[in-house]
């Protein structure tokens, strides 16, 4: 565990936290900057500073977890949908660098819109060929 892991650190139990739900693998916790209510963070509990590098195991102990936390946050707050999210990296936003994924819950009139890029020429397949030729 870094010693100036927050999430390292709310695991360990060392600051406080809204717990949900834990199992062998996994946390999961409210929040503190919510966008509605039930705005839950799901982490593994063995460190990786990002989703890049997390151990697959990790990963699908992280999914499962949200598929046993979804229907249980929906009817809590009410909400109807959500969005199932990770910020990877400093450019997208990750401001914790312990792999998690933000389930926030979803309401009609929240107001919260999704992102949609300009319309025009994105070179698609120029693209798809550079992605399939970086796996090879």
């Amino acid at each position: 565990m870094p010693s100036d892991c927050l999430f390292c650190k709310i695991i360990a139990r060392e600051i406080p936290a809204e717990i949900v739900y834990e199992d062998d693998g996994t946390l999961a916790f409210l929040d503190i900057h919510p966008i509605n209510p039930g705005h839950t963070l799901i982490i593994p509990k063995r460190h990786s500073d990002s989703f890049a590098v997390t151990p697959p195991e990790d990963v699908a102990a992280v999914m499962r977890a949200a598929q046993t936390l979804s229907p249980a946050i929906l009817k809590a707050v009410g909400a109807d949908a959500f969005n199932f999210t990770a910020n990877n990296g400093r450019a997208a936003g990750q401001l914790v660098f312990h792999t998690h994924f933000h389930f926030m819950p979803r309401f009609a009139a929240d107001g919260y819109k999704m992102w949609h890029g300009p319309e025009g020429d994105h070179h698609l397949s120029d693209v798809a060929a550079k992605i399939r030729a970086a796996l090879a």
